[in-house]
């Protein structure tokens, strides 16, 4: 199984969830979002372990079944659908999470989050 980390279980991961360990140890390849570790970074910049969990981080991406996802103008189109439907539905999501399905459904992932509001996307198999 390929997947996608959303920052919360990422998080879940990192403070050793035993769910997100068991998610984790299946997976056969792990993708993270480079929105997912924005927003990462951005915490670490305004906590008091920044530089602890930043090592956490680099060796987790250091990992070799971890991948970055990065966008790319075929992603655009993905976002551009996604935002289309949640927008005719009338069902908003953060902007992040926008590009997280995005490319979520461009490589055929299944997401792992916590946050519901990514069921407002059917096209996406979710943990």
């Amino acid at each position: 199984m390929k997947i996608a980390l959303d920052t919360n279980t990422y998080t879940d991961a990192a403070r050793a969830d035993a769910k997100a360990m068991e998610v984790l140890r299946s997976a056969d390849e792990i993708y993270l979002p480079f929105v997912v570790i924005a927003e990462l970074r951005s915490g670490f910049s305004l906590g008091s372990k920044g530089k602890k969990n930043e090592a956490k981080l680099t060796e987790f991406l250091n990992t070799p079944r971890v991948k970055v996802l990065c966008p790319d103008e075929q992603t655009t189109h993905h976002y551009a659908r996604v935002y289309s439907h949640l927008k005719k539905q009338g069902t908003p999501i953060p902007t992040h999470d926008i590009w997280i399905a995005a490319m979520t459904l461009q490589y055929d992932l299944v997401l792992f989050s916590r946050d519901a509001h990514f069921s407002q996307v059917p096209q996406i198999v979710k943990i």
